[in-house]
């Protein structure tokens, strides 16, 4: 049993005590009387000095344990907890002051962690520092890492320790030391750091001020964006340049009152070059709820903003001429709409604008537009009001004026400025326009109608002759408003099958036989019947619905004709007739390909009318058109000679294989002027190999003076009108038997 130490005390003071008695009882006899006092005086001094150290072990023994609870209630309070490592021994001692220490703390026979214990990307360098101190080479271990939990998750702790006592060969023999939880202090230390390299990193510039606005600091995007170093704006006065002192006096109230302010402005760079930045500052408050500090963030804007602007110059601008564009216009007119001032509208285009597209390009049209923009735009008259509305349709837009003498004045003049010669690419190309005008408030309510209107008198314009200016009227918009029927209606019959063919017969002169038939198209409504085409076909050409309507008549014609030749009814040719839309499609020959061979009808039992306009439009390109399909074996007619140009010199250059003479000749052929004129044709043509073929004949005397013109062949009212199809087989019908009679008087 072990003895506490002061019980030893007592038992050595005791010892002490009984010494002189034992002694003297041996040598009683030899001692004086006075001996004894003196022994028992000093046993009980003995006893006296042992009371004392008692006492004094006692305190220090209690001071003792105040020192260690003290330690470990430091050691708690802190989160530590402290190691003893005897390095010889291998045995830890721990202070166990965490709840569980055994959470990532080793076992003492482990300690120093084991390579499995801790990190992999931490182990060497532990191990390194480690190493290092019991070297002598560090006067203490210090070191971070992180250790593995026994919920097999990593916690970083900080270990710190000492080599504290040495053996007698001079190596390390004890080692003490603290370990402490840092995870939640490193998590803090990684968010900072990420907030950190964020500002470092970010493309705004970020000043940072105390409540005197004093710059503290400012991150690197701040230098790259003003040019200015950091250590040349650390304790000065954030300020912005290029505006006054009461500016920011006035941002300072907005921040008080509001906590924030935020604008877009402009800055100067070190270099003086003036940049737009959009600027933010905020208050950033303590704990108090007091303000400690602004923060001001700005980005460099000039970029964007020179881009937001080429947007809206090109959103508002027309790509081609420069001018404001049609969404601008409309803007335009609507305010003046609704400030319900008085202004007019000039809308016009270019009069065959396409022909120059068609015949010399589309990229010498552009050019064209963008200098007759340029031409007008510089005048006086014309500047701040001129539009580009689309394709080569503009718009003049007249402010608070109503003034007919004005606006037709000007009207004029913009006509004879159109009409000046323009030169482009070596050619000198004289223009017209139509000019349609509408007056606000009485021609239009509101914008839509006002531009509608405008369209309508322009294209009235046009249709009288172009070059020359209208101005709108009730009368054209009814006619606007049937022509939009007609349209509607066209589209209508497009989609329900409602285009037919009728079919007119021509006649050999000679023979009084059946040579050919001449394809008509007809509009059958079931509500309205018939419609004129003097009605559909101007609008149709207009809208360019003529052909998909001229696809129709020429897929059903060639049907209905190989029908007929396969019934032994038909042997000669049916005309076709085709539009200057059509004769002008670059597709026209593989369109004609794909419907003869969907129809397997022979190419040489079609004939194609085209009218002297079209080809006249482009002689070199029709020339061309014209040969591939002569190439085809498909014959050629000049429908309506003598009504357009009559040019003789091209007519000759022209591969035709008939030429029609208009029905207007005909009916002139009662006097000897039209004789002649009819005269004349037919030897022009006979000359150039042509056969002739008079249309609108009617009449007995007609088909007389025709044949002693050696006329070849005739069409009319006088054989037969046109016949859809069913009334035309029986025509054909008819012609069989009396061809059948002829032959049977013949042979008898």
């Amino acid at each position: 049993m072990a003895i506490k130490p002061k019980n030893i005390i007592i038992i050595s003071a005791f010892l002490l005590g009984i010494l002189p008695f034992g002694l003297s009882a041996l040598s009683w006899h030899a001692v004086e009387p006075y001996s004894l006092s003196i022994a028992l005086l000093c046993s009980c001094g003995a006893l006296l000095l042992a009371h004392i150290s008692i006492v004094k072990m006692r305190r220090y023994q209690q001071k003792l344990e105040q020192s260690e609870e003290q330690l470990r209630l430091s050691l708690w309070g802190s989160g530590d907890e402290l190691w003893d490592w005897k390095i010889s021994s291998g045995q830890l001692y721990r202070s166990s002051t965490w709840l569980n220490p055994v959470a990532f703390l080793p076992d003492a026979d482990d300690f120093p962690p084991n390579k499995q214990q801790i990190h992999p990307q931490d182990q060497a360098r532990v191990c390194l520092l480690l190493q290092q101190h019991l070297d002598g080479k560090t006067d203490y271990f210090e070191a971070t890492y992180r250790l593995k939990t026994t919920d097999q998750s990593w916690t970083w702790v900080l270990d710190r320790g000492k080599v504290v006592a040495f053996a007698d060969n001079g190596k390390p023999s004890r080692m003490t030391g603290t370990l402490k939880n840092i995870q939640q202090l490193k998590q803090t230390e990684e968010q900072l750091q990420l907030f950190a390299r964020c500002l470092h990193n970010i493309s705004d510039a970020v000043v940072i001020c105390d409540t005197d606005l004093i710059i503290l600091d400012v991150n690197p995007s701040f230098t790259q964006i003003t040019g200015k170093q950091r250590q040349d704006v650390l304790q000065q006065r954030f300020e912005l340049t290029l505006y006054p002192s009461r500016f920011m006096q006035e941002i300072r109230k907005k921040l008080a009152d509001n906590g924030s302010w935020t604008d877009e402005i402009e800055e100067q760079r070190q270099n003086g070059e003036v940049y737009q930045a959009e600027l933010t500052i905020d208050q950033i408050k303590d704990e108090q709820g007091h303000v400690s500090q602004y923060v001001a963030v700005f980005s460099d804007i000039t970029e964007r903003k020179l881009r937001e602007a080429e947007l809206h110059r090109l959103a508002s601008s027309d790509t081609l001429t420069g001018l404001p564009n049609r969404t601008i216009f409309m803007q335009r007119l609507r305010t003046l709409v609704d400030s319900r001032s008085e202004h007019a509208l000039l809308v016009f285009d270019l009069d065959n604008f396409k022909k120059i597209n068609d015949s010399l390009g589309h990229e010498l049209g552009d050019t064209l537009l963008c200098k007759l923009a340029s031409r007008l735009s510089q005048h006086s008259s014309y500047r701040d009001k001129l539009f580009r509305l689309g394709g080569d349709e503009f718009a003049l837009l007249l402010e608070q004026t109503n003034d007919l003498a004005f606006i037709t004045s000007l009207a004029k003049d913009l006509l004879a400025k159109i009409n000046q010669p323009i030169q482009v690419q070596r050619h000198d190309l004289a223009i017209t326009s139509s000019i349609g005008i509408v007056l606000f408030p009485e021609d239009g309510a509101d914008p839509q109608a006002l531009l509608r209107n405008a369209d309508t008198a322009m294209y009235h314009a046009k249709s009288q002759g172009a070059n020359r200016y209208l101005f709108f009227n009730d009368s054209m918009n009814k006619q606007a408003v049937k022509r939009l029927q007609i349209e509607n209606l066209i589209r209508y019959g497009l989609k329900e099958d409602y285009f037919v063919v009728h079919y007119q017969p021509k006649m050999d002169i000679v023979t009084g036989q059946l040579v050919g038939m001449e394809a008509l198209v007809r509009f059958n409504t079931p509500q309205g019947g018939l419609v004129s085409p003097a009605s559909f076909i101007p609008v149709a050409e207009e809208t360019g619905q003529i052909i998909e309507i001229g696809e129709v008549v020429l897929r059903k014609a060639c049907r209905d004709v190989k029908a007929w030749i396969d019934q032994g009814l038909f042997h000669g040719r049916v005309a076709v007739n085709l539009s200057s839309r059509q004769f002008s499609l670059p597709f026209l020959c593989e369109l004609i390909d794909d419907t003869l061979q969907q129809t397997e009808l022979p190419s040489y039992h079609l004939e194609l009318e085209i009218t002297e306009g079209t080809v006249m439009q482009s002689p070199p390109q029709a020339i061309e058109t014209m040969k591939k399909l002569r190439a085809r074996g498909i014959h050629l007619a000049m429908d309506d000679f003598g009504t357009g140009y009559s040019s003789l010199a091209y007519l000759k250059q022209f591969p035709l294989n008939t030429l029609k003479i208009d029905k207007a000749f005909i009916d002139d052929m009662n006097n000897a002027r039209g004789r002649n004129m009819v005269d004349t044709i037919m030897t022009i043509a006979h000359n150039l190999n042509l056969s002739v073929v008079a249309e609108g004949v009617e009449q007995q005397a007609q088909l007389e003076m025709l044949r002693k013109l050696r006329c070849d062949v005739i069409q009319g009212y006088y054989y037969s009108k046109p016949l859809n199809a069913a009334d035309f087989y029986q025509f054909l019908l008819q012609q069989k038997q009396q061809r059948a009679k002829v032959m049977a008087v013949a042979i008898s």
